[in-house]
C-alpha cells in the first residue's frame, strides 16, 4: 500500500509550487518550498524477496511560468513539483495489482495449509 500512498500524495500535491531554490532568503522564509515528490522502487533483499524503498524524485522540481504567484521571480518563474500524471496513474494501477496478487497468495497459502491439515488428520 506504500506505492499507492506515495502516488496519492504526489497527485494531491502536484500543484503545490513555491519559490525557486535560487530565490532570496526573505522570499524562501515567507513562502513554503514546492512539494518534493517521491517514488517507490522495488528492490531485492538479501536472502530473497523484495522491499519497497521510497526515495525523492530527481529533479524534485521544474521551473514553471506563473507571474501571478507572489513568490515568482522577476521573470515570473516558480518551482513546481516534478509530477508526471501518466506515471502516477501507472503506479496506482500497479498498486492495485500488487494488492490483488498478495491477496491471492494469502488465499492459496490458506488452502494449502488446510489441505495439509486434512492429510494429517
Amino acid at each position: 500500500m506504500q506505492r499507492l500512498q506515495v502516488s496519492a500524495d504526489n497527485v494531491a500535491n502536484a500543484n503545490s509550487d513555491g519559490p525557486l531554490p535560487s530565490a532570496p532568503a526573505a522570499v524562501q522564509a515567507q513562502y513554503p518550498a514546492a512539494y518534493a515528490p517521491q517514488q517507490v522502487d522495488q528492490v531485492e533483499t538479501a536472502g530473497g524477496g523484495t522491499a519497497a524503498v521510497v526515495s525523492s524524485v530527481e529533479p524534485g522540481t521544474v521551473v514553471m511560468f506563473d507571474p501571478a504567484a507572489p513568490y515568482a521571480d522577476p521573470n515570473g518563474l516558480v518551482a513546481s513539483p516534478n509530477v508526471d500524471y501518466a506515471s502516477e496513474a501507472m503506479q496506482q494501477v500497479t498498486a492495485s495489482y500488487e494488492f490483488a496478487f498478495n491477496a491471492l497468495v494469502m488465499r492459496v497459502y490458506s488452502q494449502i495449509r488446510k489441505s495439509a491439515l486434512d492429510i494429517l488428520t
